[in-house]
């Protein structure tokens, strides 16, 4: 078996390890004392790779949402493990045996996860939370730079669900399920160009992807400071968009629907 290419990072008690799959997603291996927690594990054989190079034990399989592209390796990972397979109550999530939902703890060795409700790119999405990293699993809710795409929901929706996950300390660290950072930080500086946030973190971005370093974790400190999507009470913001006596959530969606049709 080829050996997988990814990346540690300390979270608390936990060691987290990207692994860059399907060319711009992110699958995860939470990580401790010998056993293991997939995050969205959209490809089973370079976890299987990972697990096999680190000898660790898989426990359980944490999807966000049903899209393929996050639960494609579900049914391997589960027939080669014996993981059990905890997700959203949707019936999309091939080998779900765990629904989960809002404020639910999971218990994963000395570990707890808590589970947070988003809907919004889909019906059905969750976020996981480690409050002892603190670490936080978005799916395709919270991106770097960035937010999901309404695949399901409506503009109001999603808007709440960021509101939730904004609330959570500022040091959190964000692991997200797509590396679209570069450009949804590029699409920032469009829309305040004067934030000298953007430019360092666009910058900063850019020198990860040339020295092949993924572009997560950011920390929801920094998303608040550089992500549009966290910012529709930006006065600079709201006069690049001429939208300045509207709600902060009509401002969201007027930013998700000129993201939807950026080039």
């Amino acid at each position: 078996m080829k050996a997988a290419n990814y990346f540690e990072h300390a979270a608390g008690p936990a060691v987290v390890l990207t692994v860059p799959v399907l060319g711009d997603n992110f699958s995860y291996l939470i990580v401790v004392e010998g056993l293991a927690a997939a995050v969205d594990p959209a490809d089973a054989a370079p976890l299987l790779g990972v697990l096999k190079a680190r000898g660790l034990r898989l426990e359980m399989i944490l999807n966000t949402h049903h899209h393929f592209d996050h639960v494609g390796g579900n049914r391997e990972l589960k027939a080669a493990t014996g993981c059990r397979i905890a997700g959203p109550d949707d019936p999309r999530i091939p080998g779900l045996d765990r629904p989960v939902k809002d404020d639910e703890r999971l218990t994963f060795g000395p570990l707890t996860l808590e589970v947070l409700c988003t809907p919004g790119h889909t019906r059905n999405h969750v976020c996981y939370y480690l409050p002892s990293g603190p670490a936080l699993w978005t799916g395709d809710t919270l991106f770097t730079g960035g937010c999901g795409r309404l695949a399901e929901s409506g503009a109001a929706t999603m808007w709440g669900s960021l509101n939730t996950l904004a609330t959570l300390p500022g040091e959190t660290q964000v692991f997200c399920g797509h590396d679209y950072a570069v450009e949804n930080m590029q699409f920032a500086l469009e829309l305040e160009p004067d934030n000298p946030d953007v430019r360092r973190r666009l910058a900063e971005l850019r020198a990860r992807v040339r020295e092949g370093r993924p572009t997560v974790p950011s920390t929801l400190a920094e998303e608040k400071a550089t992500n549009p999507f966290l910012r529709s009470g930006s006065p600079d913001l709201r006069r690049t968009l001429g939208l300045t006596d509207v709600s902060d959530m009509e401002v969201f969606a007027e930013i998700r629907r000129r993201k939807d049709a950026y080039a």
